[in-house]
């Protein structure tokens, strides 16, 4: 069943929104001669009529950046990680490759994360993975949610699924927090009274200030933003919008959190891992 939210009446968010076009002509997302997908066709019982990626909301000097692993800023990141990857840690003076070999060896878990974890006893996010095996193979302190190290390691691993759909599994144990994070994509908060669902679904495609909002979709993180001036996760992102909303946000790697990346993941099944990406 499809799920609105009316906009408050007369109220704050539609005094600033205005109409816009999506940023680009119809172009398609190649990186490397591959065609990356940045739209798909939704459900009958999804919430939105058409899945679109965040590239297509963007400009065309930022689509341009994503499109250039050379000019793609977030690459200063993945030499980074690719370093890391190679360096004995922790007790056991284990690297990642002694483990894993190539990188490329994880491509595809980025498409099916977040995802049901027995030991954890709750959805595994990417960082949440990365940190265990840091404790537990290599006896090392683990990184910090929003650290270079962690941040440049995501966006190495999430590279290794790039152009495959995401395709998190949704039943199961995952339902239920699945089902949670729904509930918080439409709750309304903040001093603004605003759910994720006011701006990402009923006014994707039009501007509020100088923003152009997209559907909210989270197949590029970690993201390189502009405005950021580096990489950020998606946690970071879901925080900087409930400070816009004026509400109290969640901490990175809560419940909350957690439930709310899985609900917009499956929200954009069928869409192509784009890590890393480039926004404004």
């Amino acid at each position: 069943m499809k799920r609105t939210v009316s906009l408050l009446a007369g109220g704050l968010l539609g005094g600033m929104l205005c109409t816009a076009a999506l940023a680009d002509d119809g172009r398609e997302l190649v990186i490397d001669g591959e065609t990356i997908a940045t739209t798909t066709a939704a459900a009958d019982d999804h919430p939105l009529s058409e899945i679109i990626s965040g590239w297509r909301f963007r400009s065309a000097e930022t689509q341009t950046l994503q499109m250039d692993d050379f000019e793609n800023p977030a690459f200063v990141a993945i030499e980074y990680a690719e370093e890391l990857w190679e360096e004995p840690a922790g007790t056991s003076s284990k690297s990642c490759a002694d483990c894993h070999g190539s990188f490329d060896s994880l491509a595809g878990l980025r498409a099916e994360l977040p995802r049901w974890n027995e030991e954890m006893g709750k959805p595994a996010t990417l960082e949440m993975l990365i940190n265990a095996s840091i404790e537990k193979h290599q006896g090392a302190e683990p990184w910090k949610w929003e650290s270079p190290e962690m941040l440049a390691m995501t966006a190495l691993i999430g590279l290794a699924s790039r152009g495959m759909p995401v395709a998190l599994k949704t039943d199961g144990p995952m339902a239920d927090w699945i089902k949670k994070g729904e509930e918080l994509y439409y709750t309304r908060v903040g001093q603004l009274d605003l759910a994720c669902a006011n701006c990402h679904e009923d006014n994707y495609g039009n501007m509020i200030r100088a923003d152009h909002l997209s559907q909210g979709q989270v197949n590029g993180f970690p993201v390189y933003r502009l405005k950021w001036g580096g990489l950020g996760s998606i946690h970071r992102r879901f925080k900087g919008c409930m400070d816009q909303v004026r509400a109290t946000p969640y901490t990175r790697g809560s419940d909350e959190f957690i439930a709310l990346e899985a609900y917009v993941a499956a929200r954009g099944m069928g869409l192509s891992v784009e890590t890393p990406s480039v926004r404004n």
